[in-house]
């Protein structure tokens, strides 16, 4: 996993490291799962929750239902050995054979076996449904601290952006709009709107409907906060452009560098201030 973000829950006295991508797929250390039945040897634990045909039944079926690269083929080797005396199977083998995504394994200090929490809490279960609970718990904790500290400023900065593209569309309706029909007046709105998208995302917003067609809403939708406080400042932006008579194409340049610029700065202005608020957090050792 690249880009991930780490936190730390406790069950019962054990640390358990969560490493996420989007706040949304969390990943649980399986290994410091592991260790409320060993502490010495975690990994013999997994070992031995991958040996059974249950294990392997749920984790193919959650492979079917996630990950579009799944290779079933193998999964159903697998399958119809899984139980047996002879089998055996580890982390990395399944990962490997059947490209999935429910797992990974992290090598170096605070390593380990790491999987979907929804395969996490499964193996939770697996080991003890009193520790299940207790892991339950705390994550939930976790996640309505993240809520309560991201709603705020995600919400804020979508409101910024409203705001500003009926800016952006007003300067569209008197610079652009000229004698067009009302159809056109609203193709001509999209192909603006799109020209932002482009310009941040590399997609027009049907793009990203059709590689995402099982999500809701739209591409702003799924925006960070860091490319929804750029978007507001290009709407802005291409208002002027717009009103200077700009073509498209020397519109998109300039929001193109725009951009561009703003979220490199934006990433080196966060980063000294996430490590300043870590040290703060008195949860943290």
């Amino acid at each position: 996993m690249s880009g991930v973000k780490k936190e730390i829950i406790e069950a019962k006295g054990f640390a358990i490291q969560i490493f996420t991508e989007d706040f949304k797929n969390d990943y649980l250390s399986l290994t410091d799962i592991a260790k409320y039945k060993n502490k010495e040897e975690p990994n013999i634990v997994v070992a031995n929750w991958l040996r059974n045909h249950s294990t392997i039944e749920y984790l193919g079926i959650w492979e079917k239902l996630n990950n579009v690269n799944f290779n079933p083929l193998e999964f159903e080797g697998f399958l119809s050995e899984a139980g047996t005396n002879a089998f055996t199977l580890s982390p990395l083998k399944w990962i490997n054979a059947v490209n999935a995504i429910g797992l990974f394994v992290k090598l170096g200090r605070g390593g380990g076996t790491f999987a979907h929490k929804d395969i996490a809490l499964k193996f939770a279960a697996w080991l003890s449904p009193e520790f299940e609970l207790y892991i339950i718990k705390d994550y939930q904790r976790l996640k309505n601290d993240e809520n309560s500290r991201l709603s705020l400023h995600w919400n804020l900065r979508r409101e910024i952006s409203k705001i500003n593209y009926r800016i952006h569309t007003d300067a569209i309706q008197v610079y652009l709009a000229g004698e067009l029909t009302g159809e056109q007046l609203s193709f001509k709105y999209a192909s603006e709107a799109d020209l932002l998208n482009v310009a941040l995302f590399n997609r027009t917003a049907k793009q990203w409907k059709e590689a995402n067609r099982s999500r809701k809403g739209n591409i702003r939708d799924y925006a960070s906060l860091n490319e929804l406080l750029v978007l507001a400042n290009m709407e802005s932006y291409n208002a002027i452009l717009i009103e200077k008579g700009l073509t498209q194409k020397e519109r998109m340049i300039e929001l193109r560098n725009l951009a561009r610029t703003q979220l490199l700065s934006l990433e080196k202005i966060n980063a000294p201030q996430v490590g300043r608020l870590e040290k703060k957090d008195p949860n943290k050792s």
